[in-house]
């Protein structure tokens, strides 16, 4: 799975040293003392092993990098032998990997490594599961900004590997006008209108709850326009109404009984916060061999 130009390694490394000086009480301006691990001390400095990282779901793997970065920052001694890359389906009970190197090391590198690789891991299993239900259709499932703190684009990443598509990645680079902004403005057609004079070229979306604010939307040269919570029978007409004018995006109360139907009106995306909100952590062990 290649990198998008938004996740650099600086990125990377950034998020794996701010979870290990967490896990070590170490402030996020001090060089990183992994010595600050006690229970490691129990282990002779001389000791080497070997390890491996088990899957005990079934899952799509996400955050390999990460893993690595945490074990070279405690340690670039530690190797690690990957026998899956990112956006692999892997089955219960598969080995991910094998580790080897000072066994102080890897153990204090281990548990901010696998929260990584679990909490992506189950990023890029639970889109997965939303874009199969909808690969008969040719709509595209969408990401939402309700991602964990600081994890953004981290879970951004993780949806491309389950296979879905990210929206905008923050508050910068397109224009999602809710019904927020739309009452301060005094409107549809105001808010599209100061939208593209602020920053022309920018991606317009304008979130409406009913046909007659799409209309507005249409009118007033919206690029992308949020179907929220719109029924499936309104959906439908809003397609019509549309007629490949402007994308549609459903929107609300999406699960995966629900996600089907939805896409088979005729919308261009449908976006789901759960992918990256509702998350469960996979199941994930490091053994040591010996």
């Amino acid at each position: 799975m290649n990198r998008p130009d938004y996740l650099t390694q600086d990125l990377i490394d950034r998020d794996c040293r701010l979870a290990l000086k967490e896990d070590l009480g170490q402030s996020a301006h001090k060089k990183l003392d992994p010595s600050a691990d006690i229970t490691a001390q129990l282990i002779d400095q001389n000791t080497q092993c070997t390890a491996r990282v088990l899957c005990r779901d079934n899952a799509v793997i996400s955050g390999i990098d990460w893993v690595e970065s945490c074990l070279q920052q405690v340690d670039p001694t530690l190797s690690i032998e990957w026998l899956v890359k990112d956006g692999d389906q892997v089955s219960a009970d598969s080995v991910l990997c094998n580790i080897s190197g000072p066994a102080r090391a890897l153990l204090t590198a281990e548990r901010p490594a696998l929260n990584f690789l679990q909490t992506l891991s189950a990023t890029a299993t639970a889109t997965a599961a939303y874009a199969k239900a909808i690969a008969h259709t040719s709509c595209r499932l969408l990401d939402t900004r309700k991602t964990l703190p600081g994890m953004r684009l981290a879970q951004k990443y993780a949806v491309l590997c389950g296979q879905g598509k990210n929206h905008r990645i923050g508050l910068w680079d397109a224009f999602l006008i809710k019904e927020n902004h739309i009452m301060a403005c005094g409107g549809i057609a105001q808010a599209i209108e100061k939208a593209k004079e602020i920053a022309p070229g920018k991606p317009v979306e304008v979130e409406t709850e009913n046909l007659d604010e799409l209309q507005q939307a249409l009118n007033a040269g919206a690029d992308i326009i949020m179907l929220d919570n719109y029924s499936l029978d309104d959906m439908r007409s809003a397609v019509s109404i549309n007629a490949g004018k402007a994308k549609l995006e459903a929107s609300g109360n999406v699960d995966l009984l629900t996600i089907a139907s939805i896409a088979e009106t005729g919308v261009d995306f449908i976006s789901v916060g759960a992918i990256t909100k509702h998350v469960t952590a996979i199941d994930l062990s490091l053994r040591v061999q010996h």
